[in-house]
C-alpha cells in the first residue's frame, strides 16, 4: 500500500511559494508515494494544476480530505490549529514553523499526536546541506534585497565613464555576513557597487573579502557563534559600542541592507533613528530581519516608507518575490528531508530521535514535545 503525501496551497496573502513543483512530484512518485495536491497549489508561482497532474499528482478541491488521509504533509508555512485537528494521529507535518514563537501551536501538534518537523531547526552540518531550507531561502532573500534597492535608488550601481563626466559607484553596506548577507554582497558586486560589510563574527572576514568587499571592524571584545552558525547575542555595552561605530558606517552608505538575526529570539536592533538621520537623502534601507522583529528602528513588516528622504523597505517574504526558484529549492529541501526519513525498501517512515539530523528538527512526536531546545526553553 502506497503512503500518501498531501500538499495544500498556501493561504497566507504574502505567500507566493509552493511547497513543491511538478519536478518534485515526479521524484516522489518514483519513490512510491501517492501524491495529492490541493487545487491552486502553484497558482502564484505560477504553475497550473495541469502541470502537477501530468507529473502524477491527484488533484483534490477540499483540503479537509487531504489532511484526513495523508501520512505526510508538506507546507511552506505551518498549518494552523484548526488544520492540525484534521490530521490523523501519526501523520508527519514538515514546514517552516518558528516553534519558539508559537507554543500553543506546538501543543496542538502534540495533542493531535502529529509528528511536526521545523525546517528552521535543520542543523547546519555537512550531511544536512540538502535539507537546509533556511540557507536556500536566505540566499534568495539576499539577492532580492539588492535588486529591490537597485530598482528604487535614484542612481546607477556601477561606476560609469561618460562624456559628461564620471558617475561614482553606489556604496552598499551589508550588516550581517551570513548566507543572506554574503549573497547580497555578491549580487551588489556583480552590479558594480562598492561594497562594505560588517558582522560581529570576525571569522567571516575572509569570506567577505573573497567576494570583493571591504570588511569593517568594531572592537566589541569577546564575541562568537552558536554551534549552528548564528551570531551570539551581544551585551548591552557591546551593542552601544557597535551603534556608535555603525552611525559612521551608515553615513557613507547609499544602500544599507541588514540581515542580522539571533536564532529563536527577536532580531537585534542595530540601526537606530539617529543612524538613519545621518544617511543622505535618496538612500535605501532594506531590512531582511523585519519578520523577526527587525534590525532597523521604525521599520514595520510589510512597510515601505520614507523618512527624511531615506526609503525604508520592510517588505515581507523576499524569497517569495522569485517564487519559481524559491519553490524549486524549497521543494528539493523537503524531498531531501523526506528521503532521510523514509525507508524505501520497507515502505515506512523512521523517526529516530537519536539521529543527528532528525533529533534536532523534530518538534513533536508520539504526543510529546521532544525537541531539546524547546524542552529547555
Amino acid at each position: 500500500m502506497e503512503m500518501k503525501l498531501f500538499i495544500p496551497r498556501e493561504t497566507d496573502p504574502d505567500e507566493t511559494r509552493a511547497a513543491v513543483l511538478p519536478q518534485h512530484v515526479r521524484q516522489l512518485k518514483d519513490w512510491g508515494w501517492e501524491i495529492q495536491i490541493e487545487s491552486g497549489l502553484g497558482e502564484r508561482v505560477p504553475v497550473p494544476d495541469s502541470a502537477y497532474e501530468e507529473a502524477g499528482a491527484a488533484l483534490i478541491s477540499h483540503r479537509r480530505e487531504g489532511y484526513a488521509s495523508a501520512d505526510v504533509i508538506f507546507r511552506v508555512r505551518v498549518s494552523d490549529k484548526e488544520e492540525v485537528a484534521l490530521m490523523k494521529p501519526g501523520a508527519l507535518h514538515i514546514s517552516f514553523f518558528d516553534p519558539f514563537r508559537q507554543p500553543d501551536l506546538v501543543d496542538s501538534f502534540a495533542q493531535a499526536r502529529v509528528t511536526a518537523i521545523s525546517m528552521e531547526l535543520i542543523p547546519r552540518i555537512t550531511v544536512a546541506q540538502k535539507m537546509d531550507a533556511l540557507s536556500s531561502q536566505a540566499s534568495l532573500a539576499g539577492y532580492v534585497a539588492v535588486i529591490l534597492a537597485a530598482e528604487r535608488i535614484n542612481r546607477v550601481f556601477p561606476m560609469m565613464m561618460t562624456p559628461a563626466g564620471t558617475l561614482a559607484a553606489v556604496r552598499v553596506l551589508v550588516i550581517g555576513a551570513g548566507v543572506a548577507g554574503l549573497q547580497a554582497i555578491a549580487t551588489a558586486r556583480r552590479l558594480g557597487a562598492r561594497v562594505e560589510a560588517y558582522d560581529v563574527r570576525p571569522e567571516v572576514e575572509e569570506q567577505v573579502k573573497s567576494l570583493g568587499a571591504r570588511f569593517l571592524k568594531i572592537d566589541l571584545g569577546q564575541v562568537g557563534s552558536t554551534p549552528d552558525g548564528y551570531a551570539k547575542q551581544l551585551t548591552e555595552e557591546q551593542l552601544q559600542r557597535q551603534r556608535e561605530a555603525m552611525k559612521r558606517f551608515c553615513s557613507h552608505a547609499d544602500v544599507l541592507i541588514t540581515t542580522a538575526q539571533v536564532f529563536g529570539r527577536r532580531a537585534p536592533l542595530i540601526v537606530t533613528e539617529e543612524m538613519l538621520l545621518a544617511m543622505r537623502p535618496g538612500s535605501i534601507v532594506v531590512d531582511l530581519a523585519v519578520e523577526s522583529g527587525g534590525n532597523v528602528e521604525g521599520i514595520r513588516p510589510g512597510s515601505e516608507v520614507e523618512k527624511n528622504g531615506v526609503l525604508l523597505l520592510g517588505l515581507r517574504n523576499l524569497p517569495g518575490r522569485v517564487p519559481y526558484h524559491a519553490s524549486q529549492v524549497y521543494g528539493s529541501n523537503l524531498s531531501a528531508m523526506l528521503g532521510h526519513l523514509y525507508d524505501r525498501e520497507k515502505g515506512h517512515l523512521r523517526i529516530d530521535l537519536q539521529d543527528q539530523i532528525t533529533g534536532r528538527c523534530v518538534v513533536t512526536h508520539g504526543g510529546q514535545v521532544v525537541n531539546p531546545l524547546l524542552k529547555e526553553g
